[in-house]
């Protein structure tokens, strides 16, 4: 069986990061081990008041006792980190567990809409970068995109634009960088994918819905790892990722006031099984 280490926070309420990435990806016929690296008491897109426990000092503890019981896996795939020292640990975990045969995936999770997240600035950024660095496939939004490449965010972009992105992404030194959240106005929003080694650009697009719904980003770059993992084709890990978010955005809409924190992502697990069979 493949096996899968997701490094992430857990928000025990609010359906994002670890409590999203772990039923996935395990749904996908992969083993799936964890590193929480804080606990929270809800996510913190639109709650007030939540706790939060950092559990930086625990990760290398973990990777010792890891390197001991000579673990491995197929893939390291990281989301939410909280703090410059974590993606510095982080970075070393990355050395420690990196091996000829197995994939980073970082998801370089820093804002949305033009804006930082809370907490984070441009300090923060120059060590993500350092970690994109490391990884063959990233995963940002077009927001996280611009503080990457320093560059203005926009709203209005076409399709050489996109692929410039991807290009001057690539050239930061991943292997491969995946943007999430593409559109042209069409109707139609999805993810663009740049493979440098071939020079091939892939795209794929579903139905733009006009509601904001948390936790997609957790769940495309979720299934997207998952479908690596598999061995599927960069452009068949694109379309799985892309299908199955818009399915769960679909199946949230009929309770989309009742579940404003999160996406109804368990009533499309059938479908994601077919989709990797």
């Amino acid at each position: 069986m493949k096996k899968v280490v997701t490094i992430q926070d857990i928000s025990c309420f609010g359906k994002c990061s670890l409590t999203v990435a772990l039923p996935i990806i395990s749904a996908m016929g992969i083993e799936t081990a964890v590193i929480p690296t804080a606990v929270l008491s809800t996510h913190t897109g639109g709650f007030t008041g939540y706790t939060f426990r950092d559990l930086t000092d625990d990760i290398s503890k973990i990777a010792e006792h890891w390197k001991k019981l000579d673990l491995s896996f197929n893939a390291i795939y990281t989301g939410y980190l909280g703090s410059k020292r974590q993606v510095q640990v982080i970075s070393q975990f990355f050395r420690d567990f990196r091996t000829a045969d197995n994939v980073i995936v970082v998801d370089p999770v820093l804002g949305d809409a033009g804006k930082f997240y809370a907490g984070f600035d441009r300090e923060f950024v120059s060590e993500m970068k350092k970690l994109c660095q490391m990884a063959d496939y990233i995963i940002p939004n077009m927001t996280e995109v611009s503080f990457l490449l320093d560059i203005p965010y926009t709203e209005n972009y076409d399709e050489a634009y996109v692929k410039e992105a991807l290009v001057r992404l690539a050239e930061t030194g991943c292997k491969t960088p995946v943007i999430t959240g593409v559109h042209f106005g069409d109707g139609r929003q999805g993810a663009a994918a740049y493979d440098s080694a071939n020079g091939e650009f892939c795209f794929s697009f579903g139905k733009n819905i006009e509601h904001t719904v948390h936790g997609t980003g957790d769940i495309f770059a979720s299934v997207f790892t998952g479908a690596i993992v598999l061995g599927k084709s960069l452009q068949r890990a694109l379309d799985i990722a892309v299908s199955y978010t818009l399915d769960c955005i679909v199946a949230t809409l009929p309770e989309i006031e009742e579940m404003w924190y999160g996406t109804d992502f368990e009533l499309c697990i059938g479908k994601l099984v077919e989709y990797v069979k």
